[in-house]
């Protein structure tokens, strides 16, 4: 895997670091920034890996291309699916580039939080997050020397909606020529018209949430969607499975209804899919759409695999320190996010490759991430711990926290 992004990095000493860093991010390491990998690692001080990601001449961007090849090197598939979604990470200041009191699904409120917008890229063999796109709300792009103290480009400072953001990522995957035919996303998605066209545009289908109060083009008209089930009768559902879950299938029961075009030169399938838990009679609404004719069964299985994100979310926060990062500025989240993620799907290739390599014994639960990155963690990576360097580290932090002290008083007293 370093040796995939090596030519990217000018010098030998941050690629280095950069190595450092996602070994200490694959660790099992409790909280991962900057300090505690570079104490973890046995460097002096931390400021190798915080030069890496601030100063360091290397394009995260590149790096990004390089992930991407890498997880669909290992799980092409010609049927995959790309998942978008955001997830927040809730912060306490309000320097740490794109932050505002906003709602993030991480703390299901609003909460003073960044939130970016992922893309993942999910098959049979397995699933990784592939790209990234930081929310700037208005806050941000309106105010010029808010951006400048961040280092926002100036290509970058144009507010765009989360579902633009995830367009640009759909369209990104698409220019690689990333193996796909699907794109999935929750209700944010869903409601956006452009998105949904240019999904279209690229020859993908797509199966997206819409709210309940959506209006979707029926053959008699516009209707929203949640006045369409008591229409049904009871022959149109289908109980199938959405895929496998922790306790086992998760099954629903299914219904779809045909939907006119979007426009007159779509010559696709569209459809509403409407799934129904059968133990409460909740109702969840999904618009649809495949460039041929396509079956129920396959719209469920697409529709299964939404949750993919969710799950890269939480292992990648969980096992990489994804959410983890102390860095304000526009470079330096980039950079961080970045090696997280290429940190997390090499986790997830490597779990593949076990799994192909030794079939689960009767009786076992088959490999899972976590369990191969503890695994990892106590067989592989060599700390350099001693007497002298825990010392040393102590007093770094005790000194550092000193100054930040004197320095919060100073400001203090001069206020």
């Amino acid at each position: 895997m370093i040796d995939r992004i090596a030519p990217r990095f000018a010098r030998y000493e941050p690629l280095r670091h950069a190595a450092e860093l996602m070994a200490g991010m694959v660790s099992g390491l409790d909280r991962k920034n900057c300090w505690t990998i570079a104490e973890h690692r046995g460097d002096a001080t931390p400021d190798g890996l915080q030069h890496l990601l601030s100063r360091a001449k290397w394009d995260a961007d590149a790096v990004r291309d390089d992930l991407r090849d890498y997880v669909v090197d290992a799980f092409a598939d010609p049927g995959a699916i790309l998942v978008v979604d955001e997830t927040g990470d809730v912060k306490k200041g309000v320097h740490s580039v794109g932050v505002q009191r906003q709602y993030t699904g991480t703390a299901g409120r609003i909460e003073n939080a960044q939130v970016a917008v992922y893309l993942t890229y999910a098959a049979p063999r397995g699933h990784a997050l592939i790209d990234r796109a930081l929310y700037l709300p208005k806050s941000w792009t309106d105010d010029a020397a808010r951006c400048d103290n961040a280092g926002i480009p100036d290509g970058q400072r144009d507010f765009a909606t989360k579902p633009a953001l995830a367009t640009a990522l759909v369209a990104r995957a698409v220019t690689a020529k990333v193996a796909a035919a699907w794109v999935a996303g929750d209700e944010v998605y869903g409601a956006d018209p452009r998105l949904r066209a240019a999904i279209r545009g690229h020859g993908l289908g797509y199966v997206l949430a819409v709210s309940a109060n959506r209006r979707v083009p029926t053959q008699a008209g516009p209707i929203r969607v949640d006045r369409l089930p008591a229409h049904l009768p009871k022959r149109a559902w289908q109980k199938y499975s959405a895929g496998p879950g922790s306790h086992g299938h998760r099954y629903y029961s299914w219904a779809w209804i045909a939907l006119r075009p979007e426009d007159d030169t779509d010559t696709g399938c569209h459809h509403l899919l409407i799934r129904r838990t059968d133990a409460t009679g909740e109702l969840a609404y999904l618009r649809c759409y495949s460039p041929r004719p396509t079956t129920l069964h396959t719209l469920v299985a697409v529709a299964g695999q939404r949750w993919r994100i969710e799950e890269s979310f939480q292992t990648a926060k969980g096992l990489t320190g994804l959410d983890q990062h102390q860095v304000r500025r526009w470079t330096s989240w980039h950079r961080w996010t970045t090696l997280a993620m290429l940190a997390h799907a090499f986790l997830a290739v490597a779990t593949a490759t076990g799994r192909d390599a030794q079939p689960t014994p009767a009786g076992l639960i088959t490999l899972t991430v976590n369990e191969f990155r503890r695994l990892f963690d106590a067989l592989l990576l060599v700390t350099r711990h001693t007497v002298t360097t825990l010392l040393a580290w102590s007093r770094w932090r005790r000194r550092h926290q000193y100054r930040a002290r004197q320095s919060h008083y100073k400001r203090r007293q001069h206020q």
